[in-house]
């Protein structure tokens, strides 16, 4: 745990009081590597000079959105994001989710709510004992290794975020069985895992997104209607 409370914590939101809200109870929880942004071009600059751990961010922003921040970080970093936002659409929830963040609270929330939350992505990402034992296997020409959380296709490499990495682990785990809905979604969100099944499902057509030839036709993560999801691995002997 104490491994957790040394990570670097972005914290980009266009409210002073929000930021210093949220930077209060993080010091209080024994976080203390905390850094600062009110708009998109601080947080980037941040992003590349302080290299955060992971980041909380506000979805409006005074110089663009955090949609369009998110897509910017990805194009350099892979570090897990938890977004905040005003906006408590489906719409907006599930975009920031297929953009790869981690988790989404809708404001206002309750500060120990987002710094259990938070935890719980960092403890996923950074102490994952189950991850550690993994290390990869082959999907057909493409090849996961979970030990670096990311896919190896056509020359390149795909990074999974942390969500996508935490479903792969789980469905490794179990492969060639059936891993239903509720079993995936306490593996991945813990104890508030209830209501995340459609969130799930935009992770997993995320992963199929890399590591399926034909997404729209898996031939490795399949859907058991109406049970949950198997993960196809052929065993080398």
């Amino acid at each position: 745990m104490e491994q957790v409370k040394d990570k670097k914590i972005l914290i980009v939101d266009d409210e002073a009081d929000i930021r210093m809200m949220i930077e209060r109870f993080l010091r209080k929880e024994g976080f203390f590597r905390i850094y600062l942004a009110a708009d998109s071009a601080s947080a980037l600059s941040s992003c590349r000079t302080d290299k955060p751990d992971i980041a909380i961010l506000d979805v409006m922003l005074p110089d663009g959105d955090g949609f369009a921040l998110l897509s910017s970080i990805r194009q350099f970093s892979d570090m897990p994001v938890l977004f905040v936002s005003a906006r408590g659409e489906d719409e907006d929830r599930l975009l920031g989710l297929g953009l790869g963040a981690d988790d989404y609270m809708v404001k206002p929330f309750l500060p120990r709510e987002l710094v259990l939350r938070l935890t719980a992505i960092l403890k996923r990402v950074y102490s994952s004992p189950v991850a550690d034992r993994l290390s990869s296997f082959r999907l057909g020409e493409q090849i996961v290794r979970l030990d670096s959380a990311v896919v190896e296709r056509d020359q390149a490499e795909l990074p999974l975020t942390a969500k996508e990495h935490a479903i792969l682990v789980k469905l490794y785990e179990s492969r060639n069985r059936i891993v239903t809905s509720d079993a995936l979604c306490q593996a991945v969100w813990g104890d508030d895992s209830y209501g995340y099944e459609n969130t799930c499902m935009v992770h997993i057509r995320r992963i199929r997104e890399k590591i399926e030839p034909d997404p729209s036709n898996p031939v490795y993560l399949l859907t058991v209607r109406g049970l949950g999801y198997k993960l196809l691995v052929k065993e080398h002997s």
